[in-house]
């Protein structure tokens, strides 16, 4: 079967099926909102614990819905994680490991679940993966606009006004699954609005700089400006009468571009926000220690929509979590990570328990750099300089500058006492044996995900096809 017939076949079974819907009481279904941020690690959230960030709108969803307390992202890198989300599979089993690569012809996704349950299936603002005929949704024209005055790429607002138009005109007898992809808060980060650098708190593996504080003023204002996109999705949802039958949730594609998050396995690079709220379904003010990872998100959304969670796949429905029926979900995340170019080719690999967090960096032997240490002064070098500086002099800067760059190729971390990995247990008698045994997890994940372990795929090994940045 050529790839047009079958494209042809996959949109007349959709029609088919949404045929079938309408006479099945498709219009009771739940619609299904995805409200996706961009770089936004789990810690910067207010109903996390975070006292310094505002994010009145994900409080709010917080006190309607459920928070997960432990999910976690497929990559650290935005196309990987966001085709593993789409697809319900990790990045190397997909294709799409390294960043700008494109996910296997063969796999199913998002668009094609839903639509064949007889979804209208929209997706809103950023995109970022593909090939784009393998992600059949219906893209949301003018929900991509330039941010006042900055036209350049990296500026990127979401078009709510857009968002609001859509859900105002659509027809309501169809059941609605709508992804909103925000750009915030990606850098280039907007100026400081409302935020006082000098009393914001840094986080343990950050270098206290003046630099450092501004860089993080000026992200929170970002991420303020991402929770107010959410609001007024969430106000439009409820003004034209969706709100009382939608599963909304909320999470991040990975965490913020400040080093150890961003492009790292550590738990500020692929820990994610994860908040849901479904009337009826979920309990309020919930919260919950099960671990998941956004490859679930798929197969819980299809059966959330009357479906089958899909068996071929790595994730599994986390409905039973969701609905406050169970408290465990799974054993441990598995996370991978390629890397995007010339500035990032430090590949590694993760196992993420309950406690323990073991990473196998493929490539010791490569001094770790990203878009921060090696781009531009708006990627970060405007604050990272400033720690290289410091380092010169100061002990503790240079510990974190070195942790940074120097990847050692066993890394363990024990969360339950250490949350922020600065302490390596690897090297630890006491603990050899969960070295050992995650280790030994590890490598059997990689292998079932079709990887070989006497093999280090680099990214030009999975940029098969290059994607426009924010398409």
């Amino acid at each position: 079967m050529t790839d047009t017939t079958a494209a042809l076949a996959r949109r007349a079974f959709a029609l088919f099926a949404l045929f079938i819907c309408s006479f099945a009481g498709a219009a009771e279904r739940p619609n299904l909102v995805l409200f996706i941020a961009d770089d936004l690690s789990w810690h910067d959230v207010g109903t996390y614990g975070n006292r310094d960030v505002r994010t009145p709108n994900l409080d709010q969803l917080a006190r309607e819905g459920m928070t997960f307390q432990r999910a976690f992202a497929a990559s650290p890198t935005c196309a990987p994680s966001r085709s593993a989300l789409f697809t319900g599979t990790y990045p190397m089993r997909n294709g799409a490991h390294a960043n700008h690569s494109v996910v296997s012809s063969s796999l199913r996704t998002w668009p094609e679940y839903l639509n064949s349950l007889g979804y209208r299936t929209v997706i809103a603002g950023k995109t970022h993966f593909g090939p784009r005929e393998r992600f059949p949704f219906e893209y949301l024209a003018n929900s991509n606009v330039n941010a006042p005055g900055k036209p350049e790429v990296l500026n990127t607002d979401l078009g709510t006004a857009a968002i609001e138009a859509l859900l105002k005109s659509h027809d309501r007898k169809q059941p609605l699954a709508l992804v909103v992809a925000a750009h915030s808060p990606h850098v280039y980060w907007p100026e400081i609005n409302g935020y006082t650098p000098a009393n914001l708190t840094l986080k343990p593996y950050m270098v206290d700089t003046p630099e450092t504080r501004a860089a993080l003023a000026r992200y929170y204002t970002d991420v303020t400006q991402m929770d107010r996109e959410v609001g007024i999705v969430r106000a439009a949802l409820d003004r034209f009468g969706y709100a009382k039958n939608t599963l909304f949730m909320f999470t991040s594609d990975q965490g913020a571009q400040f080093p150890a998050a961003k492009w790292s396995l550590y738990d500020a690079g692929i820990r994610v926000p994860l908040i849901a709220a479904w009337p009826g379904h979920t309990p309020r003010s919930a919260s919950n220690d099960a671990i998941v990872s956004l490859v679930d998100v798929l197969p819980t959304m299809v059966e959330a929509g009357g479906g089958e969670a899909p068996k071929d796949i790595d994730g599994r429905s986390f409905t039973a979590v969701l609905e406050g029926k169970s408290t465990q979900h799974l054993d441990a995340a598995f996370a991978a990570h390629t890397g995007d170019g010339e500035m990032n080719r430090a590949p590694s690999r993760a196992i993420r328990t309950a406690r323990f967090k073991y990473i196998a960096n493929l490539r010791p032997d490569i001094t770790y750099g990203t878009h921060i240490s090696e781009g531009n002064g708006k990627d970060g070098r405007d604050y990272w300089d400033t720690w290289v500086k410091l380092a010169e002099t100061d002990p503790a800067a240079a510990r974190l500058v070195r942790r940074y760059r120097d990847k050692p190729a066993d890394e363990l971390y024990d969360l339950a006492n250490d949350p922020f990995e600065l302490v390596n247990l690897a090297g630890d008698p006491a603990y050899a044996r969960t070295l050992v045994d995650l280790r030994g997890r590890l490598d059997a994940w990689r292998v079932q995900q079709g990887e070989r372990l006497d093999f280090v795929p680099m990214p030009e090994d999975a940029q098969r096809g290059k994607l426009l940045y924010r398409e």
